[in-house]
């Protein structure tokens, strides 16, 4: 027994010295010190487990959140159901998109702390043969759910193209981007508007893209952390603990492409080695290493929200980047020097 418990000591040890020493962490970064956390136990609830939030997923898998005193629980939740329960309460952050911004258009008090990404990886598919916006005239296109990104960059598109949503063309709302695809592959809309790991799904099909966001410049928040104000307000220390665990599953993520694979695969369930390629790649492209909310982005929202508030709201109702640019200053600029300051 007593051999049982020395063993499992030591290898827990072992796992603490490793993490400790892990050389993906900068030795500078490594000697930052902060506050200690005042809320140990966390529930982040993520809208989806693609590429966008395999930062996260790595720092989870990595033991990095339970590094900085953060026990922390990651489940995959619909948009409106993890906002509603940033509400009241039972989800402590929304590691998510414009769900925040429709639910702080409705009264509550919701706001963003970080951007995890800031660049959009949408992509705009067509069923065979349609290869263009105009195509799409009367017909119908498969999103998410209503106020995400892809409503949003239809919207946006539809509108310098002198189309209405609605009036012009349909969306098709589902719960998840896994439902929006089966949608769309089984013919049942004309076009469809995902991310990854989806949008690879749709490319090894040969269905067209119509419209590559990333390429178009499109920059929206997505997934950003959201919290309640009041929750910011309470535990400071426990967010910026959280926004430092993350930093470092972000640096684990780009330094370590192998574990960060892996890592996917075992969310996503996909093992084709060219699709988890892809996806990595693409998160290379979108990862953002200066998590600080940009009001342009949020901006970009409001214009071309459903919400009549929207257009009269002020960006900075919807953010506090006070908690990032703290974390930055201390750590992601040791972290990431000359790239964060």
């Amino acid at each position: 027994m007593e051999n049982c418990l020395l063993e499992r000591s030591n290898t827990l040890l072992l796992g603490l010295i490793l993490l400790t020493t892990s050389p993906w962490i900068s030795e500078g970064a490594e000697q930052t010190t902060f506050a200690k956390p005042e809320k140990n136990r966390l529930e982040v609830a993520t809208a989806g487990s693609g590429s966008t939030s395999l930062p996260l997923l790595v720092a989870l898998e990595g033991g990095y959140f339970a590094k900085r005193g953060l026990n922390v629980s990651v489940n995959q939740v619909g948009a409106t159901v993890a906002v509603q329960g940033v509400i009241s309460g039972t989800i402590d952050i929304y590691q998510g998109g414009t769900a925040a911004i429709a639910a702080n258009l409705a009264g509550a008090d919701i706001i963003y702390v970080a951007a995890a990404v800031d660049r959009n990886s949408l992509i705009l598919f067509g069923q065979k043969g349609i290869t263009s916006f105009e195509n799409l005239r009367g017909k119908s296109i498969a999103t998410t759910f209503p106020g995400a990104f892809g409503e949003i960059a239809v919207r946006i598109t539809a509108r310098k193209r002198g189309m209405e949503v609605g009036k012009d063309l349909k969306l098709l709302y589902h719960r998840s981007p896994p439902e929006a695809l089966s949608t769309f592959f089984a013919g049942n809309a004309d076009a469809l508007i995902i991310t990854p790991p989806q949008t690879e799904l749709a490319k090894q099909q040969g269905y067209p893209v119509i419209i590559d966001y990333y390429k178009e410049g499109l920059k929206i928040i997505g997934p950003g952390t959201a919290v309640t104000r009041e929750f910011s307000q309470k535990y400071p220390n426990t967010i910026k603990a959280y926004l430092v665990a993350y930093l470092d599953g972000l640096k684990r993520a780009i330094d370590d492409e192998d574990f960060a694979k892996k890592i996917e695969s075992k969310y996503t369930k996909i093992s084709d080695p060219k699709i988890l390629a892809e996806n990595y790649a693409q998160g290379l492209r979108v990862w953002n290493k200066d998590m600080t909310v940009d009001p342009a982005a949020i901006r970009l929202v409001l214009e071309d929200s459903s919400d009549p508030k929207a257009k009269s709201a002020d960006p900075k109702k919807f953010y506090d980047n006070s908690f990032i640019e703290s974390v930055n200053r201390e750590y992601a600029s040791k972290l990431f020097p000359g790239e964060v300051r």
